[in-house]
């Protein structure tokens, strides 16, 4: 090849160059091999071809030179590394996985929303309505999360109602923000993107129909209507989002019990209740339906054992005793908080085995021998270094001891879930109710605990630990003024300042050895 010619040449890897970039930015757009990519990919051919003609002599030195054994190496390590990436990248497509480092696994989904999604009967959609004006970024991450987890049972679309007016009228959706959940016939609205609301929807979707509770009222029960510490409003609250009906029942003045109550549930009554009233709690069980009681120790309240008709009931039909001691738990950072050290196998506590629970002011429950048709599960007790105090003028004194001839030994039960296999009837048992009070629900294992026995004794068995939780809320306080202006002079000017130093003194050190 003429010397003249020769200089030409590396504009024909240049073209070929410039062929590469083309190919990638159509590949890259098109995502298809169409006619231009194909041309363009025979430019690079081309401009290789004009490079290798007008100067072989160049080539042969490539591939035989000494340069050429150093190039084979580098070529041979970057196919290795390359191989490495490829094969490192077929395995996280194959087996994707996620790892949350936050405190709070802020970015993971609850196991409640988990098991919530893998007992959906059906995929469901859900279609997020957001115009340009709501940021879409949390709902967008949260949806993703459910899909990835819901091993094809969950997508979702996103939807401006603005630009889609039909699909937002046939959705029912009459403002920004909304998220509908569709599964089969059946929609839910979530007007906010929460993991609880979200999977609260999602349960109510899974387990449609009316499911009625009743909470006694007239003996000092706890409220469930306004929120405070003596309120179990955030119980009702709950319930709800599991589709319950919550209602209030006072047998003094409404001596009936609706045809459409699941169960009772008797919330920490201060004074006894009538004889009446328990006769009508009987004719109830007898139908196969469900009682609550959550009990205080005796001494705590107005109630006195030997005259109270609804425990002289519990003790002869079922075999249940509550209510004549006080725990004392050493091992509580209170004593009179008893820690539920072990629990019963039953579906209340099968996934609880692993949290613990909090119990103010607990007492013990004894069984005599109930008939052979009580089936009995003892639910939580106390660890073998409690027991249950029998003479409340000492804990009064604060001279409390064990005594072996009047008190009763650790571990002491305290829950009780009971089941009549003629006919079906379900009793659970707690001689506690400030554990599901508004103050403690969120304390350790509370609330899962008394929401799974209620779903157990309104025989809602499909539901029992899917009960959404309340995501943790962090403040955020700043730090002071001075605090912050020290971190601003170290961070911004000291530290940069002292590597400045030093990189000049080095400096100046070599200059001055030559």
């Amino acid at each position: 090849m003429k010397p003249s010619l020769r200089k030409y040449a590396p504009y024909g890897l240049y073209f070929a160059l410039l062929a590469t970039l083309v190919s990638a930015g159509l590949y890259i757009v098109q995502r298809k091999l169409d006619l231009s990519l194909q041309i363009s990919l025979s430019c690079i051919a081309l401009g290789i071809a004009v490079y290798i003609a007008l100067d072989p002599q160049r080539v042969r030195e490539i591939f035989t030179g000494r340069q050429a054994r150093y190039a084979n190496n580098a070529i041979i390590m970057l196919l290795a590394v390359l191989g490495i990436l490829a094969v490192i990248n077929y395995m996280v497509y194959k087996y994707d996985q996620r790892w949350d480092l936050t405190e709070d696994r802020l970015n993971s989904l609850t196991r409640e929303t988990i098991q919530t999604l893998q007992s959906l009967p059906e995929p469901v959609l859900a279609q997020a309505f957001f115009t340009k004006r709501i940021p879409s970024e949390t709902a967008r991450s949260l949806l993703e999360s459910y899909k990835f987890n819901s091993k094809g049972n969950f997508d979702y679309t996103f939807i401006d109602p603005e630009a889609d007016i039909v699909a937002a009228q046939n959705a029912n959706v009459t403002r920004d923000g909304v998220i509908v959940l569709k599964l089969g016939s059946q929609m839910e609205q979530v007007t906010y993107a929460d993991e609880s609301q979200i999977t609260a929807a999602l349960i109510r979707l899974a387990n449609p129909g009316e499911r009625v509770i009743y909470f006694l009222t007239g003996h000092g029960e706890f409220d469930i209507v306004a929120g405070g510490e003596n309120s179990y409003f955030t119980v009702k609250q709950t319930l709800q989002t599991k589709n319950y009906t919550v209602n209030k029942l006072n047998l003094l003045t409404s001596p009936t019990i609706p045809e459409d109550a699941l169960a009772i549930v008797i919330a920490g009554p201060q004074i006894a209740l009538q004889e009446q009233e328990v006769l009508l709690l009987k004719e109830f069980l007898d139908k196969g339906k469900s009682l609550v009681l959550l009990a205080e120790p005796n001494r705590l309240t107005k109630i006195d054992a030997k005259t109270d008709p609804l425990a002289k009931y519990l003790a002869q039909e079922w075999g249940v005793q509550y209510g004549n001691n006080l725990i004392i738990d050493p091992t509580s950072i209170n004593p009179l908080v008893a820690m539920a050290d072990t629990y019963g196998s039953h579906p209340i506590t099968e996934k609880l085995q692993r949290y613990a629970s909090a119990f103010p002011s607990a007492c013990g429950i004894s069984l005599t021998q109930p008939s052979d048709k009580i089936q009995t599960t003892n639910l939580a007790a106390t660890s073998p270094n409690a027991w249950g105090e029998s003479d409340f003028d000492s804990i009064q004194n604060n001279r409390v001891t064990f005594d072996q001839n009047q008190d009763v030994p650790g571990p002491v039960t305290f829950a009780q879930a009971l089941e009549n296999t003629q006919t079906n009837a379900r009793l659970a048992v707690f001689c506690d109710s400030d554990f599901a009070s508004d103050q403690n629900f969120y304390s350790l294992a509370n609330g899962d605990m008394i929401i799974n026995t209620i779903d157990w004794a309104a025989e809602q068995d499909t539901i029992i630990n899917l009960t959404p939780k309340k995501p943790v809320t962090r403040t955020v306080i700043p730090p002071k003024q001075l605090t912050m202006g020290i971190l601003l002079l170290v961070v911004v000017f000291i530290l940069p300042g002292m590597a400045v130093l030093f990189g000049v003194l080095t400096w100046v050190q070599r200059k001055s050895k030559g």
